[in-house]
């Protein structure tokens, strides 16, 4: 646009000098032929006009090409200035959108950059039990009978021998403790597979339990999780132990939540009646400064109780008896001369009110847990009801029923497969539980002995849609249909259900080797069940068993 401007004022300015009207020479003459320079003139003029006029219509064309430029240029601005806010907004909701659903899928199946591979193993976990080769009836029959019945006989004479070592020790330790001022130690009571009549790994355990309670005037007055009280998720099942005097109000009184005048007397709290020092406590077994029962004192004292108890009885007996794990209150070993041992473990528990419900000092954990709760935390077991629920359920079930045999075997290759691979997040709990479950969905006659194969199938499947969801109920807790003879108390079946494998969410590491163990379980359960009927002669394997104890 400047250039043609320029051209133009150039053309003009040329033209007009170079014209010789407006500047003649001072000193020159006319010329003759006027007429004819004047025509020369006109027709110089004319082809000026029409250069001009050519020079004009160019500059013009210039002109509109350069104003089409710059509105173009103009439009494509605008269009990107209108492009770029749209893009911006576009894309950080698509950021904002894609954050919400990563963190969505982290917060319901954890580290969300897992995911497609966990699906994909969910995917061949369930392509998996389709295809697998499972033994038939005469080979699980031969299997049952040839490695896990004769088991049954051990388990016999290993309760009733450690029964009566018990009973011979507690009672020892009742003669060597002080009855004014230690705790009240009441008879023990065997519990879990050992008396459920379905381990079938090596080592035999016997598991006992022994209540204890304060001596007078003192009582123990328990919380638990589903009463109320604010319990944060990680410790469902759990609850505490406070120890108070017996006189004192079970619901507590108002005279220490109110400020009562200078004039006013609580009736029911002399001054006497104050809160006891702490030494007193101490020596009660409570956590320092409170009134809170403590699993790690209640563990020394049981500990050395039982020391005691030993050194008064162990002139009558031919064997060692000794602490196996130091961090358990009573795991315990006899070892005799000839170098065969038998454990056992002997555990103090609090009853919850006059229930069967009972808290456990130490629980033996699986691994899952990453942080134990603190020692004023107990944890409950209902040890004692599942094993009277096995047994009522049992009576209306055929004869020789399958339910325990599968439990045997199912037990059985996961105990096999562990110490090929490692061990894994489940337990020998989680398989009882699994079966706990089916014995209550199931009709009676489905446990028909000839029914074996089925209902191991049945527990196969059950556990694996268990893992799949990452979901398997605690059989008691928030059960309404717990059958009524057992008396279980009422407050647990009203409770929240209890998600046992609540532990796989938060450690995904333990899941995915549960996962993959069971996976491999399942193509490994031909071989094993194989392997063991094939290979193991009946004489040879009741021998083994004899000579184990």
């Amino acid at each position: 646009m400047p250039m043609g401007i320029f051209r133009v004022c150039l053309v003009v300015i040329t033209a007009i000098v170079n014209h010789p009207l407006l500047f003649p020479k001072e000193n020159g003459t006319v010329p003759e032929n006027t007429e004819e320079i004047i025509q020369k003139m006109k027709e110089r003029e004319e082809s000026l006009r029409l250069a001009k006029l050519r020079l004009e219509q160019e500059i013009a064309g210039q002109e509109a090409a350069q104003k089409a430029l710059e509105k173009a240029a103009k439009v494509v601005e605008e269009i990107k200035e209108e492009k770029v806010p749209w893009d911006m907004w576009t894309a950080l909701s698509m950021v904002i959108f894609l954050l919400i659903e990563l963190w969505r899928q982290d917060f319901q199946e954890g580290n969300w950059q897992d995911t497609g591979a966990e699906e994909d193993d969910m995917a061949v976990l369930g392509k998996a039990f389709k295809g697998v080769a499972f033994p038939d009836k005469a080979i699980l029959a031969s299997f049952y009978e040839k490695r896990i019945l004769g088991t049954t006989g051990d388990m016999a004479r290993m309760r009733e021998m450690v029964e009566g070592f018990a009973d011979d020790l507690l009672e020892a330790l009742r003669s060597v403790c002080n009855r004014d001022a230690d705790m009240e130690v009441e008879d023990c009571m065997g519990v879990g597979s050992m008396y459920e009549n379905w381990r079938v790994r090596k080592p035999f355990v016997c598991d006992l339990i022994v209540p204890f309670a304060p001596p007078e005037p003192y009582c123990f007055r328990s919380q638990i999780w589903c009463s109320g009280d604010s319990f944060p998720p990680d410790e469902q099942g759990y609850g505490t132990i406070k120890v108070c005097r017996a006189d004192e109000d079970v619901t507590g009184c108002i005279c220490d939540k109110t400020k009562l005048g200078e004039d006013m007397l609580c009736l029911l709290h002399s001054q006497g009646n104050t809160t006891r020092p702490s030494s007193e406590m101490e020596d009660l077994l409570c956590f320092k400064n409170t009134q809170y029962l403590d699993a790690d004192q209640v563990m020394k004292w049981f500990q050395i109780a039982v020391t005691k108890a030993w050194n008064r009885i162990s002139h009558k007996y031919e064997f060692d008896l000794s602490f196996s794990l130091l961090d358990s209150p009573g795991a315990l070993k006899i070892k005799f001369r000839s170098g065969k041992s038998i454990a056992f473990n002997l555990t103090p528990v609090v009853q919850y009110e006059n229930s069967d419900v009972y808290f456990i000092s130490h629980f033996p954990w699986n691994g899952l847990e990453a942080d134990l709760p603190s020692s004023t935390r107990w944890f409950l077991t209902f040890a004692v009801y599942e094993r009277r629920f096995i047994q009522l359920i049992s009576k209306t079930l055929p004869a020789n029923a399958c339910h325990i045999s599968c439990l045997q075997i199912l037990s059985f290759l996961h105990g096999k497969q562990c110490s090929l691979t490692g061990p894994s997040g489940l337990t020998n709990y989680h398989l009882k539980t699994v079966m706990l479950h089916l014995l209550q969905a199931r009709p009676s006659q489905d446990w028909a002995p000839e029914k074996l194969e089925a209902r191991l199938q049945d527990m196969l499947k059950f556990l694996e849609k268990c893992l799949h969801e990452k979901k398997l109920y605690h059989f008691f807790i928030g059960n309404g249909k717990v059958p009524a003879e057992l008396g279980f108390p009422i407050i647990f079946q009203r409770a929240e259900p209890l998600n046992l494998f609540r532990p796989f969410v938060l450690h995904r590491d333990v899941y995915r080797k549960t996962v993959d163990t069971f996976h491999e379980m399942l193509r490994n359960t031909s071989a094993l069940i194989n392997e063991y009927t094939v290979h193991v002669p009946l004489a040879h394997t009741n021998g083994i068993h004899k000579e184990s104890i």
